[in-house]
C-alpha cells in the first residue's frame, strides 16, 4: 500500500515538473516600422484632431446622402426583368449532382421588352 502511494506521488511530481516550464526571455524587441519618426508624428497629429469613430453619439448623426452610380430606371428595369424570369428561384442543390438541367437554363435576349 505504501509503495503504490509513493509511486503515485512520484508520477504526479514528474508530471507537475514537466508541465511547469517557464518562458524564455528574449529581451526588448527592436521596433519594425517603415515610417520615420516625423511621419508617425504627423499621423498621430491627424488622428488626434479627427473625430472619434467609436464615440457614443457617432451613430446618432444624420448620414450623408448616398449617390448612385447607375440610373434608377435602369436598375428598376433589370429588377423587373429578373423577377419575371421563369427560373429565378431555382436552387442548384435541388437537382441531382447539383446541376441545373438544360431545360431550365436562361437564354437572355439582347433587347428588353418595352414597358417593364
Amino acid at each position: 500500500m505504501k509503495n503504490s502511494k509513493i509511486i503515485a506521488a512520484a508520477a504526479l511530481s514528474i508530471l507537475a515538473a514537466a508541465a511547469a516550464q517557464a518562458e524564455t526571455y528574449q529581451g526588448v524587441q527592436a521596433p519594425v516600422s517603415s515610417n520615420s519618426r516625423a511621419e508617425v508624428n504627423a499621423q498621430a497629429m491627424v488622428a488626434a484632431r479627427s473625430e472619434n469613430p467609436y464615440a457614443d453619439g457617432v451613430s446618432s448623426r444624420v448620414a450623408p446622402a448616398l449617390t448612385a452610380s447607375a440610373d434608377r430606371a435602369a436598375i428598376r428595369s433589370q429588377a423587373v426583368a429578373t423577377a419575371h424570369e421563369p427560373n429565378q428561384n431555382l436552387d442548384r442543390k435541388a437537382f441531382v449532382n447539383s446541376v441545373v438541367p438544360s431545360q431550365y437554363s436562361i437564354t437572355r435576349s439582347v433587347t428588353q421588352q418595352a414597358g417593364l
